[in-house]
């Protein structure tokens, strides 16, 4: 001990050796890992962030640069490094790692790649944190959710894709602003995969309780004379238009993730759609993650919402759930000697 803090301490206790309550780790400093980190320490959610990335120098400054705003933030311990014992006792951590998406690219034309990354990953971040809940944000999500949920063997509950949490508020967006209210004021779900077989739920879109399909019966369909419709292409195509005139997004996936944190850090059993296991759901019969309205709190996924959807959307499920399977198929046959192997749920 320094003379000057010698001088300046008069120690009363021991200093506490106990195990952080709400440690959050994020694998990944992207544009999208940093994004995720940010808004996390600025709704004050964790009393420990990890970083870690294999990109060490990068890394290391995204590190210092957080902890050189210590001063304005109530983290008071930020750490990182490339190996993953760094992460111990996560509460929570989330997963952004990856390549990624490039202009035009679709989230399902990532698979291969991503997978790969993630069976280098998914074992250190259990090895470490054995009683952690995941939040998979890679894409594609839902596939990703997937492998990570085979490779953790973790139970369904602890595995959860950021899935259409985003999407859902891109649609509250939009359509609100056609509206002329603010987005929390309309009340809209985009379920299915994250991505381009999206369903949105046109039955249960409502402000104030006052159904949007009673005051226009073809809202949502190609019949539909005002095109509402075309607001969830909007949703669809607004990653790729983001992408295309930034090279990336980030901000509001950030965002998202942030949310979700707090829902489950704070136990606040609040409604996400997320990607969670849907077999058995809607007559899905394969082991497949979509979202669905999910009540997120400290469990994890505690239950989700048997939400009551017309026989279009059942079969707009379906069909997400169909080509989601496919690439999973794939996915399955392409790690050898059953990395992927399958695990009860």
């Amino acid at each position: 001990m320094s003379s000057v803090l010698q001088k300046l301490i008069t120690p009363q206790a021991s200093s506490s050796s106990d195990p952080p309550r709400n440690k959050v780790t994020v694998v990944g400093v992207g544009q999208v890992g940093m994004a995720c980190a940010v808004s996390i320490l600025l709704r004050d959610l964790c009393d420990e962030l990890a970083l870690v990335d294999v990109m060490e120098d990068r890394l290391k400054g995204e590190m210092m640069d957080l902890q050189h705003g210590s001063l304005f933030l109530k983290t008071s311990k930020i750490v990182a490094d490339k190996d993953y014992s760094v992460t111990a006792n996560s509460r929570l951590v989330v997963v952004t790692a990856g390549v990624r998406q490039q202009e035009g690219e679709s989230r399902l034309n990532l698979v291969q790649r991503n997978v790969n990354v993630f069976k280098s990953i998914v074992p250190q971040i259990v090895k470490y944190s054995p009683d952690c809940t995941i939040i998979v944000v890679s894409n594609p999500v839902d596939v990703l959710t997937y492998v990570t949920w085979k490779l953790s063997g973790l139970p369904k509950h602890r595995v959860i894709g950021s899935g259409t949490n985003l999407d859902s508020a891109r649609f509250r967006y939009m359509m609100a602003e056609r509206l002329g209210i603010h987005a929390s004021s309309f009340n809209g779900w985009v379920l299915g995969e994250h991505g381009d077989t999206s369903v949105p739920v046109w039955s249960g879109a409502n402000v104030a309780g006052v159904n949007l399909q009673t005051l226009n019966p073809d809202i949502g369909t190609d019949a539909d004379k005002e095109q509402w419709k075309a607001t969830h292409k909007a949703v669809v195509d607004s990653a790729y238009e983001v992408i295309r005139l930034k090279g990336y997004t980030n901000w509001a996936i950030g965002l998202s993730v942030a949310d979700l944190t707090e829902s489950i850090v704070k136990n606040l059993s609040r409604v996400h759609p997320v990607s969670t296991m849907v077999k058995d759901k809607y007559g899905i019969n394969e082991e497949v993650f979509l979202s669905l309205p999910c009540v997120l709190n400290s469990s994890g996924v505690c239950s989700v919402i048997n939400m009551t959807l017309t026989d279009a959307e059942v079969g707009q499920l379906k069909k997400s759930a169909d080509t989601l399977w496919a690439f999973l198929s794939t996915v399955t046959n392409a790690v050898a000697h059953g990395e992927l192997r399958r695990r009860k749920l």
